[in-house]
C-alpha cells in the first residue's frame, strides 16, 4: 500500500475510535507536541491522538500495528532526552487524558492509576490518609506517572526510599500487537521473571502502560531540613560520603553550587547564602528521637567535614521554602541564560568531590559557565551548561562539553543516565558504557517484545553499524574554539 493510501486508511480508522477533536492532523495543532523539554530534537508527526479510555488505546494500537505504523508514547511532555520526540513517519499517542486515580487502599497502602495522572497529585490525593507516594521529581508538579515509568524518574527523596522502580506493585498495558499484559502482582511477591522491571525505563520501547499501582508510604512523624554550606564545591562533595558513612541515610541529600544558588535564590528567596561556594540540602525523617539523634550526628560530621555554616529550617513554612529553590532550580537557571543544556549521569559517592572538579575544568576549557545541581546522596549529577543557541556553533560546543562529563561519569564507575533516560541525547554515549554484545542483547530484547520495531523506534539503542563510529568519535572529540560572537538582536 502506498504511503499515501496507508495515511489515508489510518485517518479513516482513527475517525471510528475518536471523536475527531482528539484526532490533531494539522501543523498547528501538531506544533506543541513536536519536542519534549529537551527542545533542540523535533519533529511532527503524521497524526497526534488523545485518548480517553483503556478500550481506545488499545483499538489505536491495533491500527497502528496492522498498517506498520511506528507509535511514540507521550505524557506531560517534561521529560529531558528527546525520548518523546515524534517520528514523522508515525502516530504519537498522547496519554494526558487517561488522568484518572482509580482508587487508594489504605490498608494495603497502593493506589491504582492511570499513565496520565500527574506525579504530585498521587501525594495530594493521599494526604488525608497520611500517605504519600515517594519519588518526586523536580517536575513532579507537571510530569505524569507514566513518563516517571519510561525514565524510572527519582528526585529529591529517591536515596532513602527509592526510583520508581522500587515503588511500582503493577503495570498492565498491551504489546505492540494490542495484547493486554499485566505484570507484577498486588501480593508482595510475584511469580516467575520480574519483567516489571525491565518496562519501567525502557522508554516506551516495549509496552504502552495504561495502568499503574503504586506503593504508597506513611508520612513520616517528624521532619527537619538542614542547610550546609561551604567555601569549595569538593569540601561539599566529600561531607556527602561522611554523611552516609556515619550510619545517616537522609530523606533527601541535594547539593547545589553557587551558580545555581543564586539563581534559585533570585527566584525563590529561599534564604541561601549567596557567598557560599557550595550547599547542602539534608532532610532527616522519621520518630522524633531518631530525627534527633541523627541531626546531632549529621552536625557533629559536619563540623569535621569543613562546614562553614550550619542551619535548621525553623518551621514547616521554612523547610518548604529551602526545597522551593531546590525544586524550582532548573527554571531559576533559565532566567539568567537565553539556554542550558542539563546532564543528567551518576557516578559513586565517592567521586563526587573529582567529577566535580572536572566538571570545572571543562567549564574553564571551554568557555561555559556551569550551574551544578543535583541529588549528592546516589551520585546523579544535573550540570546546567548555561550557553546561547543564537550564537552560531555554541549548542555543538555545549553538547561536546556535555559528552565529555558523560564519559567522565562512565570513567569512573558510573552511568549515562540516572533518571532522564537516553532517548536520542545520549544514544552516542551507549557503546561507551556498554559492548558490542550486550547492545546486541538490548536488541534481541526490543525484537522479542515489539517484532516490527515500531514502538518508539531509532530511540536509546545505537545500531552496531554505528557503534565504533561513535567511539571513534568520543576519542577525537577536542574543545571547539571559544566563541566570542555577539548574539544576534
Amino acid at each position: 500500500m502506498a504511503a499515501r493510501e496507508v495515511k489515508k486508511e489510518l485517518f479513516g480508522r482513527l475517525r471510528g475510535i475518536l471523536d475527531a477533536k482528539y484526532i490533531l492532523t494539522t501543523e498547528e495543532q501538531l506544533k506543541p507536541f513536536e519536542c519534549d523539554g529537551l527542545s533542540v530534537y523535533k519533529a511532527l508527526p503524521i497524526v497526534a491522538v488523545l485518548p480517553g479510555t483503556v478500550e481506545e488505546v488499545q483499538a489505536i494500537i491495533k491500527v497502528c500495528y496492522s498498517l506498520r505504523i511506528p507509535l511514540v508514547t507521550r505524557g506531560a511532555g517534561t521529560g529531558l532526552s528527546a525520548g518523546a520526540k515524534p517520528n514523522p513517519e508515525g502516530l504519537l499517542l498522547v496519554m494526558t487524558r487517561l488522568n484518572k486515580i482509580l482508587s487508594i487502599n489504605t490498608i494495603t497502602q497502593t493506589a491504582e492509576v492511570q499513565p496520565g495522572v500527574r506525579n504530585l497529585a498521587i501525594s495530594e490525593a493521599t494526604k488525608e490518609h497520611d500517605l504519600f507516594y515517594a519519588p518526586d521529581p523536580s517536575s513532579q508538579i507537571a510530569c505524569s506517572i507514566g513518563g516517571n515509568i519510561a525514565e524510572n524518574a527519582g528526585g529529591v527523596h529517591c536515596l532513602k526510599y527509592g526510583l520508581t522502580v522500587h515503588n511500582i506493585i503493577q503495570l498492565k498495558g498491551f504489546t505492540m500487537e494490542g495484547e493486554p499484559v499485566t505484570l507484577g502482582s498486588g501480593g508482595l511477591d510475584n511469580v516467575g521473571f520480574n519483567l516489571q522491571a525491565l518496562i519501567i525505563g525502557s522508554e516506551g520501547m516495549l509496552m504502552v502502560v495504561t495502568e499503574i499501582t503504586v506503593k504508597l508510604l506513611p508520612l513520616p512523624r517528624h521532619t527537619e531540613v538542614m542547610l550546609a554550606a561551604f567555601d569549595s564545591v569538593e569540601t561539599a562533595g566529600n561531607a556527602v560520603n561522611k554523611i552516609i558513612a556515619a550510619g545517616v541515610i537522609p530523606g533527601g541529600l541535594e547539593m547545589m553550587d553557587n551558580n545555581a544558588i543564586c539563581a534559585a535564590e533570585d527566584f525563590a528567596q529561599a534564604g541561601y547564602p549567596r557567598d557560599a561556594a557550595a550547599i547542602l540540602l539534608i532532610e532527616i525523617d522519621g520518630s522524633s528521637s531518631n530525627v534527633e539523634e541523627q541531626l546531632q550526628t549529621t552536625r557533629e560530621v559536619l563540623q569535621h567535614a569543613g562546614v562553614v555554616s550550619v542551619k535548621v529550617a525553623r518551621n514547616a513554612q521554612e523547610r518548604a521554602l529551602f526545597w522551593k529553590g531546590r525544586k524550582n532550580a532548573f527554571p531559576a537557571v533559565g532566567r539568567i541564560s537565553p539556554d542550558y543544556y542539563c546532564m543528567d549521569g551518576t557516578i559513586p559517592r565517592k567521586s563526587l568531590a573529582e567529577v566535580l572538579g572536572y566538571i570545572s575544568a571543562l567549564s574553564n576549557e571551554y568557555g561555559f559557565a556551569v550551574a551544578n545541581v543535583f541529588h549528592a546522596g546516589d551520585g546523579n549529577l544535573h550540570p546546567l551548561i548555561l550557553f546561547d543557541a543564537n550564537i552560531d556553533g555554541q549548542l555543538e560546543c555545549v553538547e561536546a562539553m556535555g559528552a565529555k562529563i558523560l564519559e567522565k561519569c562512565i570513567d569512573v564507575g558510573g552511568t549515562i543516565t540516572g533518571e532522564h533516560g537516553v532517548g536520542l541525547e545520549k544514544i552516542r554515549q551507549m557503546p561507551l558504557q556498554f559492548t558490542d554484545g550486550e547492545i546486541n542483547q538490548f536488541h534481541d530484547l526490543k525484537a522479542a517484545l515489539d517484532p516490527a520495531n515500531l514502538l518508539n523506534p531509532g530511540k536509546n539503542i545505537p545500531l552496531l553499524k554505528h557503534c565504533q563510529e561513535y567511539r571513534a568519535l568520543a576519542k577525537n572529540l577536542v574543545p571547539n574554539r571559544l566563541l566570542t560572537q555577539q548574539s544576534p538582536d
